[in-house]
């Protein structure tokens, strides 16, 4: 478990060493269109969140140590070729490899963490849900550092190629560490005793069609994805429009990773006591309504926030009230979908809700990079109408059962 928890740690790292610059770069340095910025963007997401289904598969058929070293190994050399990139294919290709490999890697570590949390708790009685409080709290760290790292070589004057070979680095570590000390483990479903207690946290591995069919034509989860996919689109705007406003109002994007820094000190500081709060007060569906409404509103004050110190006051409450509105609605989401399908297909559903949501940012990342040159007030209204549309499908989906906490969830890039 520590092995796993230093893993997310220096995912988190080497990720958002990278990532939050990535617009800029494509925008200024290679001079795309905004609205193929927001295309290559959207592939990322959807070579990530789009396919996370098949890592769970693939980790359930050979086990998670290979699943994370070819995830490692796919990452590093992601990194290295995006590093060097310099026309719209390489950079396409670059970026989709980049995504797969966390498609590979984050399923095979998080389900791995959830089945070692649950050995735990048997040997010392000791809830799971520490553990993995302590697992997420690591991924969150790596949110931390990880910007500062990438503004730190910028401001060193090793741009962003710079960012990309670090990053790459840290996945060799990665690689390296894995390899050494990751145990060969027999698949999932060779392993009787721990099978019932860990299904509903570890991807579906080959889901039958019945399954498929189930999960897909259920009203409510389809309206859950829907919901959820608002917040996803919104949320993939730290990567395309807030790099542009910081741009607009300091000349630079050296801020830039101060910024995800605010961003991930708030979910360490307030997830758990948020989370614990709106579990007893409020049903499911109302914190994931609420937390869209956050997220749309902070969307809407962009262009109403006065220029503060180094103008940099609209960013940061955009930052802020997406970053409240996500602690709300993500534990919200994910405690709804065991309310909407049977326990027997919980896997595959969860793994559909981020699959669904991804197909929705790719769809929806040319159109909202194509807002890159309108005007901001009119850019920030129709986004925040994304969000707020994703609130309103939320109001037809059932209250959910209340009372219980939502586990966080801390996804590796």
């Amino acid at each position: 478990m520590r092995l796993l928890t230093a893993t997310q740690f220096a995912f988190n790292i080497g990720f958002y060493a990278v990532l939050p610059y990535l617009a800029t770069h494509l925008g200024s340095g290679l001079g795309m269109a905004g609205w193929l910025v927001g295309l290559v963007l959207g592939l990322r997401t959807f070579s990530q969140q789009g396919l996370f289904v098949v890592g769970g598969a693939l980790t359930d058929r050979y086990g998670p140590r290979p699943v994370v070293l070819a995830g490692c190994a796919l990452r590093i050399a992601g990194f290295g070729w995006l590093a060097f990139a310099g026309s719209t294919a390489t950079v396409i290709a670059a970026v989709l490899l980049i995504g797969f490999a966390a498609a590979l890697f984050s399923p095979a570590v998080e389900s791995e963490a959830a089945r070692e949390a649950v050995r735990h708790e048997r040997a010392t009685g000791s809830p799971r849900a520490h553990v993995l409080a302590l697992f997420s709290a690591a991924g969150q760290a790596g949110a931390f550092l990880g910007p500062l790292l990438g503004s730190l070589l910028l401001l060193l004057g090793g741009g962003f190629r710079a960012a990309c070979l670090a990053g790459a680095l840290v996945f060799v570590a990665v690689l390296a560490g894995h390899a050494r000390l990751m145990p060969h483990r027999e698949r999932v479903r060779d392993v009787p005793e721990a099978e019932a207690e860990t299904a509903a946290t570890t991807p579906t591995a080959q889901p039958g069609r019945p399954a498929l069919r189930a999960v897909f034509a259920n009203r409510a989860f389809l309206l859950l994805c829907l919901a959820y996919s608002g917040y996803l689109v919104a949320y993939n705007q730290l990567y395309l429009s807030l790099p542009v406003e910081v741009q607009r109002a300091t000349g630079s994007e050296a801020a830039l990773g101060w910024l995800f820094a605010l961003s991930s000190l708030l979910v360490v500081a307030v997830q758990l006591p948020l989370t614990r709060f709106s579990a007893r007060r409020i049903a499911p569906r109302t914190a994931l309504i609420t937390g869209l409404a956050v997220v749309a509103a902070g969307f809407a004050a962009v262009p109403l926030t006065p220029a503060g110190p180094r103008g940099l006051l609209p960013a940061a409450t955009f930052v802020v009230l997406l970053t409240l509105g996500q602690m709300l609605l993500v534990p919200a989401a994910r405690g709804l979908v065991p309310d909407l399908v049977e326990d027997r297909q919980l896997g595959l559903a969860t793994g559909a809700l981020s699959s669904v949501s991804g197909i929705a940012v790719l769809a929806g990342s040319a159109a909202t990079g194509a807002l890159l040159d309108v005007s901001a007030p009119v850019r920030w209204a129709v986004l925040a109408a994304v969000p707020l549309t994703g609130a309103v499908l939320a109001f037809t989906l059932p209250a959910g059962r209340g009372g219980k906490e939502p586990g966080a969830r801390a996804v590796a890039g």
